[in-house]
């Protein structure tokens, strides 16, 4: 696996410079793995069915986004460019991040061997998937549909007279 270099954001605070999907894909899951065999093993919000695995990690604006899959959760995940403004707040801090879909609330994280990145729930606890494939497929529609640009919804003449012309 490719380590990633060590770089200083905002206020010195640290957070490390990403290559590729494939590299942020590799550290995700040795982390997250070390975290569930440490930290979460024998917690009761486990779904012994699933397994730590990152998805995406494509470069969108000035940030690295995909999701990652856990036994305990599945969170949308931005990691950060040096370009990017929301590392240097502290950790637990909230910003809200735009997409195509709309904007969501981000609360940043620090973890030892990843350094900053910030994170928006999606599912927690897990137990609404009964196997990896369902998390799975999950996570691509929800990273899909992030990403996705809505279609605008064509105005209909009788909205066009009454002056009804918002779309949602």
């Amino acid at each position: 696996m490719r380590r990633a270099q060590t770089r200083l954001f905002g206020a010195g605070r640290l957070s490390m410079h990403w290559q590729d999907g494939e590299q942020i894909r590799q550290m995700l899951d040795a982390v997250f793995n070390d975290i569930l065999a440490q930290r979460m093993r024998e917690m009761p919000v486990l779904n012994p069915a699933l397994a730590v695995r990152a998805l995406g990690f494509n470069r969108y604006n000035a940030d690295w986004v995909g999701v990652l899959i856990t036994p305990w959760f599945m969170n949308l995940l931005l990691l950060p460019v040096e370009d990017s403004q929301w590392p240097a707040q502290a950790p637990g801090s909230k910003f809200d991040q735009a997409f195509p879909y709309g904007s969501f609330e981000f609360v940043v994280a620090d973890e030892g061997q990843l350094g900053r990145y910030a994170q928006c729930s999606l599912f927690s606890p897990m137990f609404q998937f009964a196997d990896q494939a369902a998390a799975v497929a999950a996570a691509e529609s929800a990273l899909q549909a992030l990403l996705a640009v809505p279609v605008p919804r064509a105005i209909s003449r009788r909205d066009l007279l009454r002056g009804n012309l918002v779309r949602p």
